[in-house]
């Protein structure tokens, strides 16, 4: 018998869904029929990846709930409620390496935006004005990338390519990483020195109770004054209100940030207007073809499961992200 699975979709449907629906009985929901459709079923693929949704509308039986739970999306934060992390008998899979390269080339273009101002050339542009200034380089400059995952590795080895010096932050610290050179440990006196040498902070961790705020004002008050900081993990992991204040007084001096704690940003946020700041709608992995890889990388998976093929991008509940057990840093934060 066809696996029982629901799509939780918003309005736009997975491109390869005739694909999905030759494997499995398919049944689409919105945010608001989800209730209606998620009791008894064996899959859900959370299409409509970002939502609270799923949390409310989980059966309060767990003999209802669905024994696997995907999400096409590399955080699943907003999947991590209680029900289902507490429930041995749910698996839960993310669409990790999809966005990887996307991602490490969109912080690039950011970093390369601030230090080049562009959006002052653009706004001279648009008002017709001639006005010839020096811009920084970015070649020898130092970038700490705070997220040793897969989108975390991605970065740095984008940015060595362009001749920055890159170390890492993750849960662990080590020596001699292959691709960020030295990996300090989250809250240690080591991070605190990165910090105050790094000229842009990256910030690429997942969303999880450890760095729920990890970026607070005393990580700010300890960034070089001068530095940046650039954000395409979750906005949660950012006190913003602190962080408005760190560039409204100029001691930093900019920031890019595509992740915020409410998404849309609202319109009252000071973030939209302060100098030095590039503001972008959570956008960094959305290139050409990114829906068409996430569709097939669940595909992949639901064909695995028919066959009783173990399934890729097992998340560990517990941690909130993929890990792998012979290379443990690699999906640390």
């Amino acid at each position: 018998m066809a696996d029982r699975l629901v799509v939780l979709h918003r309005g736009i449907l997975p491109p390869n869904a005739g694909d999905i629906e030759r494997l499995a009985d398919t049944v689409y929901a919105t945010e608001e029929e989800l209730p209606l459709l998620l009791p008894g079923a064996d899959v859900l693929f959370c299409w409509h990846s970002i939502t609270p949704a799923v949390a409310a509308a989980w059966p309060e039986d767990p003999a209802l709930a669905p024994g696997w739970v995907h999400v096409a999306a590399a955080g699943v934060d907003s999947q991590l409620f209680p029900a289902l992390v507490g429930n041995p008998g749910v698996l839960l899979t993310n669409s990790r390496g999809v966005y990887d390269q996307a991602i490490a080339e969109y912080v690039l273009g950011l970093i390369l935006a601030l230090a080049k101002d562009f959006p002052g050339t653009w706004e001279h542009q648009r008002r017709r004005e001639w006005r010839p200034r020096d811009s920084e380089r970015i070649g020898g400059r130092t970038a700490l990338v705070w997220g040793t995952g897969p989108i975390g590795r991605a970065i740095a080895r984008m940015l060595r390519a362009v001749g920055m010096r890159v170390t890492g932050a993750g849960r662990t610290a080590r020596v001699d990483d292959p691709d960020f050179g030295t990996v300090h440990a989250g809250g240690g006196t080591g991070l605190r020195t990165a910090l105050a040498d790094a000229d842009y902070v990256v910030l690429a961790a997942p969303l999880t109770p450890a760095t729920r705020l990890m970026v607070d004002a005393s990580v700010l008050a300890a960034m070089k004054p001068g530095a940046r900081l650039v954000n395409i993990g979750r906005g949660a992991l950012v006190d913003e209100e602190a962080l408005a204040r760190h560039l409204a007084d100029g001691r930093l001096a900019g920031a890019a940030l595509d992740v915020f704690a409410q998404e849309p940003l609202p319109a009252a946020s000071p973030l939209w207007d302060l100098p030095g700041v590039i503001v972008s709608p959570h956008t960094a992995g959305e290139v050409t073809g990114w829906r068409i890889d996430l569709a097939d990388l669940f595909l992949d998976n639901l064909g695995r499961r028919k066959e009783g093929r173990p399934l890729r991008n097992v998340v560990d509940k517990d941690k909130g992200y993929v890990r792998e057990e012979k290379t443990p840093m690699t999906h640390s934060w």
